[in-house]
């Protein structure tokens, strides 16, 4: 965050179906999952972006099952661009849509090698036009390798994001958008604030505390404070 605020927003109570003080989760959030980082594996912004794309539909953990041989197979993305997409798609046969994944990443690979010499770009737009990647995407690489305050949106951190009252929409780009007016809104500046580890740690409790389906909410740190606590 770029503004210092003294002052919060009032807190919501448990249930009152009032949106959570967002700097408040931030504070929790950040003291419960200081280790939060991306569960991908990678060694550089190009292993992170591949791994990224192949996490679509998936999980991470099987996701960092097969990169390894696919790095080590096609070590950048001059030998990706060059791999014959069936040897790709057996590799990361496991991901399930073998074929389409690779033709997914081969087509990223050449992407990076026609219009950007090789290099991942830290540039949101030319992310973008790459094959493969998306908004969320770029955040992710933007975010986690070239340290920019950006919030990728997944399943996790919207149904999080609702459930706290920070939004009622459902496209990401919407939810990002009154996610990020939420923090400006309430923020303090805090270094737990910025955006892109807000968004690993939003990721992180819904994976381990408030789960779609059984969230457990006397485990949670934030359950004095979420509008959703006792509502149907």
């Amino acid at each position: 965050m770029q503004t210092s605020r003294s002052t919060h927003r009032t807190a919501a109570t448990s249930g009152s179906g009032e949106p959570a003080d967002a700097a408040l989760v931030a504070s929790r959030l950040a003291d419960l999952h200081v280790e939060a980082r991306t569960e991908l594996d990678h060694r550089d912004a190009v292993e992170l972006l591949v791994a990224t794309v192949l996490s679509a539909q998936t999980t991470d953990v099987r996701v960092n099952q097969v990169t390894p041989e696919l790095f080590s197979r096609w070590p950048d993305p001059a030998a990706l661009a060059e791999a014959e997409e069936a040897a790709v798609a057996e590799v990361v046969r496991p991901l399930g849509m073998g074929p389409t994944r690779a033709r997914r990443i081969i087509s990223l690979a050449q992407g990076l090698v026609t219009r950007h010499e090789g290099q991942v770009p830290d540039d949101q737009a030319a992310l973008e036009a790459l094959p493969g990647v998306g908004r969320k995407t770029a955040h992710v690489v933007r975010g986690a390798w070239f340290g920019h305050s950006l919030l990728a949106v997944d399943t996790h951190v919207g149904r999080l994001s609702r459930r706290l009252g920070w939004t009622a929409r459902t496209d990401p780009r919407k939810v990002e958008e009154d996610v990020v007016a939420r923090m400006e809104a309430d923020g303090t500046g805090a270094d737990a604030e910025e955006l892109t580890v807000l968004s690993l740690r939003l990721i992180l409790h819904g994976r381990r505390v408030c789960t779609a389906r059984a969230p457990r909410c006397g485990q949670c740190v934030l359950v004095d404070h979420c509008p959703q606590v006792g509502l149907a």
